[in-house]
């Protein structure tokens, strides 16, 4: 993509994720401002994360990720895409910088039959409602799994995740209530 970039990762701390885009982020800025000769910042927001469960949703958010260049019209197919996974996932196209998840091993027996079965996964489009969730839980740095998923992360941190709705919360007003806290209501 020209104006962002997706990393798929499976880390054993939470707190390496920070770590490794700060680190990345130095070394890119320092970078492009020695080769450009420029100064100052490169990135317009901080990096957006969201923690996903694997078993429901890791496929189905690698294929938004891989199928992100095709939606934007850029390429035709995923494996055109200089900057993607597919080549290495459904080609079989060596890349020293991938490690295979365990949901990725599980699609069979050998390598020709897992990448014929991501191959697969890639002919039908992602479901609209994929997309919807998986941008939202990014921009929202929200969880994306099942119920018990959030649950279960609830529990572990102690704070409720949600996804909260855009805009100003909606005060409902009952016939007695004034409409805004604080406010009294008017006698007509």
């Amino acid at each position: 993509m020209t104006n962002h970039v997706h990393l798929l990762l499976t880390l054993k701390k939470a707190e390496a994720v920070p770590k490794l885009i700060i680190s990345l982020g130095r070394r890119y800025v320092q970078y492009i401002n020695r080769s450009y000769r420029r100064a100052g910042t490169l990135w317009d927001s901080r990096y957006k994360s969201s923690l996903v469960q694997a078993e429901t949703y890791l496929l189905a958010r690698q294929r938004y990720i891989e199928l992100n260049p095709v939606r934007a019209a850029m390429v035709e197919d995923p494996a055109h895409y200089r900057w993607t996974s597919y080549r290495a996932n459904g080609l079989g196209q060596p890349d020293t910088r991938l490690s295979r998840h365990s949901l990725y091993q599980a699609l069979g027996q050998d390598d020709k039959e897992r990448q014929a079965a991501y191959r697969t996964l890639f002919r039908a489009q992602l479901h609209r409602a994929a997309i919807d969730d998986i941008r939202l839980a990014l921009n929202q740095s929200q969880p994306l799994g099942n119920a018990r998923f959030y649950a279960r992360i609830e529990q572990m941190t102690g704070l409720r995740r949600e996804a909260k709705l855009r805009g100003r919360p909606h005060v409902k007003s009952g016939p007695d209530e004034p409409a805004l806290p604080g406010k009294r209501k008017l006698a007509l």
